[in-house]
């Protein structure tokens, strides 16, 4: 058993990248927020996920509960790590959100309609307008 307060956080992501990447099971004591009891877990991670406000959350498979949940890696006080493989089955996800639809007649509107949709390059704007001629920014 690992405890999390005693090692730094990149060793226990390293060690929980290594229990996806073999598809082994992981029992974690996870504090839930706001209660003063752990429990113990045992479960089988799909993802780690990193949240907009800068914490990490695992995506994984509990097996005492038979479904999809989260836990989020402040939460986890100490792991282990097994060589029991998964044998959960992930559900497919259901829910899809249709985009809008993009305008066709405005240059700018699209240009603006593909930088709303990458969360991540939304808030772009280019410091200088470049021309095709200028060669030397070429990668």
């Amino acid at each position: 058993m690992k405890h999390t307060d005693r090692q730094p956080a990149t060793k226990t992501l390293a060690d929980l990248y290594r229990a996806i990447d073999r598809r082994h099971a992981v029992t974690i004591t996870y504090l839930k927020p706001g209660e003063t009891e752990p429990t113990v877990r045992t479960i089988e991670i799909a993802e780690i996920r990193t949240t907009t406000d800068g914490g990490i959350v695992l995506i994984a498979m509990c097996r005492l509960r038979n479904a999809e949940r989260q836990f989020h890696l402040e939460g986890v006080q100490a792991y282990t790590l097994h060589r029991i493989a998964y044998v959960l089955t992930r559900p497919e996800p259901t829910t899809y959100e249709r985009p809008a639809p993009a305008p066709a007649d405005d240059a700018q509107a699209l240009y603006f309609y593909e930088l709303a949709r990458d969360k991540d390059d939304a808030d772009y704007r280019p410091r200088v307008k470049l021309t095709q001629s200028q060669t030397d920014l070429a990668a």
